[in-house]
């Protein structure tokens, strides 16, 4: 994935949260303690048939968001993600 164009939130006038398939999901999974390697694999099942999971993960890469499991991914995954894009920024600019 390239992070240098984030996605923007909304695309064709609806925003990507109408598609996620979380919308209906206790969001209490997706915010699972530190180290609770089994809550984070539940929140990833539900991210793996996401059909906009991509979407999800750019806007919380875009807007550094420090906890949960966004787009299938933990906050240090993210992080890495994050410091890559701020990287490549840096160079392309």
């Amino acid at each position: 994935m390239t992070l240098t164009a984030l996605q923007p939130a909304t695309a064709g006038g609806a925003s990507w949260r109408d598609k996620a398939a979380c919308r209906t999901a206790d969001l209490d999974i997706f915010f699972p303690d530190p180290g609770d390697v089994v809550g984070v694999e539940r929140a990833r099942q539900v991210c793996d048939g996401c059909p906009v999971a991509s979407e999800c993960l750019s806007y919380a890469v875009g807007t550094n968001q420090t906890e949960g499991v966004w787009g299938g991914t933990t906050p240090g995954e993210r992080r890495r993600l994050r410091q890559r894009w701020l990287k490549e920024l840096k160079e392309a600019g």
